[in-house]
């Protein structure tokens, strides 16, 4: 199989076997984001991507049961290109149980209910949006080329079509003066979509990025331990999204949690609390991206 440059998946995709059908991102402009930087984006010829998926027979067998389709956007792909390639991996894997990609808001919002809909068909099962805020304000400050209600018509629209959604928020992106404008509005965000899966990381600047060069130029604040647990506990006192697996869990979170919307948000906002109270966050030196 032929990687190239840094590879990178969500978290939950650790056992998956990662094929790059993108290289890079299509649009790269997130201002905290290091991710793709020393790439071109491009689009693979398709005969490569198959020929790895071989590889991967090969030496893995029957063994594989997830695919994460990288690098940055796979939705980004023509759909009769994406259709074709989901194809062969049923065809090569058989067994395979999920097929999973990154999908950047406007790439979905470019593809008809009737493309999204065959893609389900054809077995994308679930979609990892990475939304960071549900703040306007935010949004266009880090340049994700998205608004508030663009993420959400996205994320609706993946669902209506039967494809899995998984949202991610970064706590601490606003900075102390959009703290709570942040919390509460991702808050609101998530409440109208009720995604199945949700996460919140929290930022860690990345030397390199913009957002790095705001925070030393002073431009930019970073959220203390104590901030981003108050942050924390905004976001769960007014998120309503019955259902949604929540994780907050990320090597970069000072506070570990994870739950059930709504039935576990009590005993998370009693944790929060209690940390809070007893100023027990993880330190600086086991954080990490």
């Amino acid at each position: 199989m032929r990687y190239e440059g840094m590879v990178y998946r969500p978290p939950s995709e650790a056992r998956s076997l990662i094929i790059q059908l993108t290289i890079g991102c299509a649009r790269n402009t997130c201002t905290f984001c290091s991710m793709y930087k020393e790439k071109q984006f491009r689009v693979r010829r398709l005969q490569e991507v198959v020929e790895d998926l071989q590889e991967a027979k090969a030496y893995y067998g029957p063994h594989v049961r997830r695919i994460f389709l990288a690098d940055g956007d796979a939705l980004v792909v023509k759909t009769q290109d994406l259709l074709y390639i989901l194809g062969e991996i049923y065809r090569i894997f058989p067994r395979v149980q999920r097929v999973t990609s990154y999908g950047a808001p406007l790439d979905v919002l470019g593809k008809s209910r009737e493309e999204l809909e065959s893609l389900h068909r054809a077995g994308l099962d679930m979609v990892y949006i990475g939304a960071e805020s549900g703040d306007d304000r935010i949004l266009a400050a880090v340049k994700k080329q998205a608004t508030a209600a663009q993420i959400e018509e996205a994320c609706l629209r993946l669902k209506e079509a039967g494809i899995q959604v998984s949202v991610t928020l970064i706590s601490g992106l606003g900075g102390p003066e959009r703290m709570r404008e942040h919390a509460v509005e991702s808050a609101r965000l998530i409440s109208r979509i009720k995604p199945e899966y949700v996460s919140i990381l929290t930022l860690m600047l990345e030397p390199g990025t913009q957002l790095y060069e705001d925070y030393r130029a002073g431009r930019f604040q970073l959220l203390g331990p104590e901030e981003v647990a108050e942050e924390m506990r905004l976001f769960l006192s007014h998120v309503d999204s019955e259902g949604s697996v929540f994780r907050s869990n990320h090597a970069s979170n000072y506070i570990s949690l994870g739950g059930t919307l709504n039935e576990d948000r009590d005993s998370m906002l009693r944790q929060i609390e209690r940390a809070m109270r007893q100023r027990q966050y993880k330190p600086e030196g086991f954080r990490g991206l």
